[in-house]
């Protein structure tokens, strides 16, 4: 039987989760995040779990069956910036050279601080995240775009 996953979706304001961040740095690089990520998926941002920022919704199937989870996203940790669905897809590789200084794990892509990222390509790697992840058809007009 699968299991459930235990993140979800909270009515926790980002805004709030945001202010109330630790550093300055931090609530500083999370308010631009948060106004990057809204502006290029047109989505609210949802708080996932305690820490999560996640936009829209599509339903992912793994070994733990089918569940939902936000299709693009961001936590601004204490030790490094944690950014969710942005790799994976066509033309992400190549913009993740162009990104600057990060790591990335098999499902994320870590950096120290904004300072360190070129913001362009961070967008551009949203962009490309958001039209050709899961449920990319319902995000453009008739599935003109598609996966990418």
């Amino acid at each position: 039987m699968a299991s459930e996953i235990k993140t979800k979706p909270t009515d926790v304001d980002p805004r709030d989760f945001i202010a109330a961040l630790p550093t300055a740095r931090r609530r500083d690089e999370g308010a631009t995040l948060l106004e990057l990520f809204e502006a290029v998926t047109g989505e609210p941002a949802v708080m996932w779990g305690p820490s999560m920022v996640g936009f829209g919704e599509a339903d992912y199937t793994n070994t733990m069956g089918t569940n939902s989870w936000f299709k693009v996203g961001f936590s601004p940790r204490k030790a490094k910036l944690t950014f969710y669905g942005l790799q994976g897809y066509p033309h992400q590789a190549e913009a993740l050279e162009r990104l600057g200084k990060h790591t990335v794990s098999v499902a994320c892509v870590y950096a120290n601080s904004l300072n360190d990222l070129d913001l362009a390509v961070l967008r551009e790697l949203v962009e490309l995240g958001w039209r050709a992840g899961p449920g990319a058809e319902s995000q453009t007009k008739g599935g003109a775009l598609g996966p990418i």
